[in-house]
């Protein structure tokens, strides 16, 4: 997509701290991050949210799950805990319209998220 950020970040036109990268997935830190580890793991494939996933996809996102688990285990999450977040539309407090999970870890977090 164009005008997508993500999107332009997979294109390398915009630079990013990557965590990890493969054919299929990339996975960068975030700029404002809301934990002392807090990753983003994306598809290289453009979706807008997880809505337009479709049972066709079902490796890619195994693979996006994957990799969050790896780079938890990467940044000693597991021990403690960590938080993987989907935000989908407006309301869910989505801000960039491309499919991402946030790895977010390294301190404690409560409950309800909001």
């Amino acid at each position: 997509m164009q005008d997508c950020l993500f999107c332009k970040m997979v294109q390398k036109q915009i630079p990013v701290r990557a965590a990890f990268e493969d054919e299929t997935v990339l996975a960068f830190h975030d700029i404002a991050p809301q934990a002392p580890v807090h990753i983003l793991v994306i598809p290289k494939k453009h979706f807008r949210n997880i809505m337009e996933v479709g049972a066709d996809d079902g490796e890619l996102v195994a693979h996006l799950f994957e990799v969050a688990r790896a780079l938890a285990r990467e940044n000693h999450l597991e021990g403690n805990g960590f938080r993987l977040v989907v935000n989908t539309g407006r309301d869910g407090g989505q801000t960039v319209e491309h499919l991402h999970i946030h790895l977010l870890g390294g301190r404690g977090f409560g409950w309800p998220p909001g």
